[in-house]
């Protein structure tokens, strides 16, 4: 019987194109064991946390990065939008490499790559070397977020996926609800901490992961789209730093319009590209979809409509409340610490009821608590702030784990990595677009934040400020609504009790779940 497994394994891996050595068979035998998959979750959830983490703690100290180096605000906020830039730029090309050479390797090389940049960031000199050790960071850290939803759905058979990815956002919710806290102390000693504070994380991360998560191979007879990867990364640097930096250079300036016309050239070229190309980057049939279309749709409004907030209520603590930069993290950690606490629950549920009712609910929770924000007065207290945050956080946590499942349970086997990779793109892209929005509507409604001197503003300003941000946040509510709708038509159906996936074609229920 031995041998008529051995057989078996070797055939369903040869039936996936796939050749395994007996290290590898035994590693894969491994991972199938109850506890490996908590175990790999719990390696990629530690690696995981580093980048949403410094992605939102970088802003709290940017004030004392820029005293430190005697440079303006304009250059020194190259060291946060650099990194979201390479973040974002190239999170498909590393989805697709994951599909080809195994998620494991993509996932822990960047990694490692995250913990010594983190090193050289925190030993930078001047704030140029700063800003290109932060580009480095981020190209770093978008390998590990194009993977992690992969490496996750790949370990969990499909009726536990929901629960695996909602306890897999307690990651993100933690490094998010951390960063303005965790900044906040830190700014009171020296910002190098906020960068050395990943070493010995990441280094811990790194042997874990290496350890934990089973050895992927390499597919025989795979090529990459190497134009489709280039104008894809065309395309989201232009997007992104136009979303970006428009409202500083003006939407309608002369390198707004060069990079809009980019941006719109690249797109097309991308997706005539990846019509033709015969092992493509992104297959493009995956929007046929429409659970995984239209669920990444609903990923992206969701994305926009939360950093609208993340943008938006830092700005009344400090203008309109006075907080201190500590107060303002403890009271902006009331979303994130909403969300971990609902995303795990709502991610499990949706493994017996299916993903639409708590994708809706979740995205009309949100809508609601962005309402609730757009009534903040001049007389309101933290409290008063915290609690429309945490309806806001709860809507989001309720939304994602479902949504994430069905996302990911929606395409076949083979695609596992680049549908990890667009879901990462979605919620950067996202994040992007939420602060360009929202902040477009607040600068225009109320043109006195331009001035940004907290304490400064006398009462008939403070007003025109609050009025720009009611309507800033009522925008966002509206993005929110949108994405409940979007969520509606996606669906997203009880993930079925077998292990395979009807979608993943003949495929064993071995073969179908092996992490790479």
């Amino acid at each position: 019987m031995g041998s008529i497994g051995a057989s078996l394994a070797k055939e369903s891996s040869s039936a996936a194109g796939v050749e395994m050595s007996s290290p590898e068979l035994s590693a894969h035998a491994k991972a199938r064991r109850p506890d490996a998959k908590w175990a790999i979750l719990a390696a990629v959830m530690l690696g995981s946390i580093m980048g949403p983490l410094d992605g939102s703690i970088v802003n709290t100290v940017l004030p004392s990065i820029t005293e430190y180096f005697r440079t303006d605000i304009s250059i020194a906020q190259w060291v946060p939008t650099i990194y979201l830039l390479t973040i974002s730029c190239l999170i498909l090309l590393y989805g697709r490499l994951g599909d080809m050479i195994g998620y494991r390797r993509v996932y822990l090389s960047g990694l490692a790559a995250f913990t010594l940049t983190s090193v050289l960031c925190g030993a930078s000199q001047s704030i140029w070397m700063l800003i290109a050790f932060r580009a480095l960071q981020g190209l770093a850290a978008g390998m590990m977020m194009s993977v992690g939803y992969a490496i996750v759905t790949a370990a969990f058979p499909p009726q536990e996926r929901g629960k695996a990815l909602g306890i897999y956002a307690i990651s993100i919710a933690v490094g998010l609800g951390l960063g303005p806290t965790l900044g906040g102390l830190i700014a009171q000693h020296s910002w190098r901490y906020v960068f050395f504070i990943n070493v010995p994380v990441g280094i811990t991360a790194v042997f874990w992961g290496y350890r934990i998560i089973p050895q992927g191979v390499r597919k025989a007879g795979q090529r990459l789209d190497v134009w489709g990867a280039a104008t894809a990364f065309l395309f989201l640097t232009s997007l992104l730093l136009y979303a970006n930096r428009g409202e500083d250079w003006g939407w309608s300036a002369p390198a707004s319009i060069v990079l809009l016309a980019a941006a719109l050239v690249s797109g097309i070229l991308f997706i005539w590209i990846e019509r033709r190309a015969a092992q493509p980057m992104l297959n493009l049939s995956l929007f046929a979809n429409r659970v995984f279309a239209f669920a990444n749709l609903s990923a992206l409004l969701n994305f926009m409509a939360t950093y609208a907030v993340v943008f938006l209520t830092p700005f009344y603590l400090r203008i309109v409340l006075h907080y201190d930069i500590l107060k303002i993290g403890l009271v902006m950690a009331a979303s994130p610490v909403a969300t971990l606490f609902v995303a795990p629950l709502s991610g499990a549920i949706s493994d017996r009821i299916g993903s639409r009712p708590l994708a809706f609910c979740g995205m009309c929770l949100s809508a609601a608590g962005l309402l609730l924000l757009s009534r903040l007065q001049a007389g309101s207290d933290a409290l008063d702030v915290a609690w429309r945050l945490a309806i806001a956080g709860m809507g989001a946590g309720l939304f994602q784990s479902p949504n994430n499942s069905a996302v990911m349970g929606s395409v076949p086997i083979v695609h596992l990595g680049i549908a990890s990779g667009i879901l990462a793109a979605m919620r950067n892209v996202g994040m992007v677009l939420g602060i360009a929005v929202a902040g477009a509507v607040l600068y225009n409604c109320a043109p006195i934040t331009h001035s940004m001197q907290p304490g400064a503003f006398e009462e008939a300003e403070v007003q025109e400020f609050l009025c720009g941000l009611r309507w800033a946040y009522i925008t966002g509510a509206c993005i929110a609504g949108a994405a409940a709708v979007t969520s509606l038509v996606a669906g997203g159906r009880r993930p079925p009790l077998a292990a395979a996936r009807p979608d993943a074609g003949p495929q064993p229920k071995d073969s179908a779940r092996k992490p790479h």
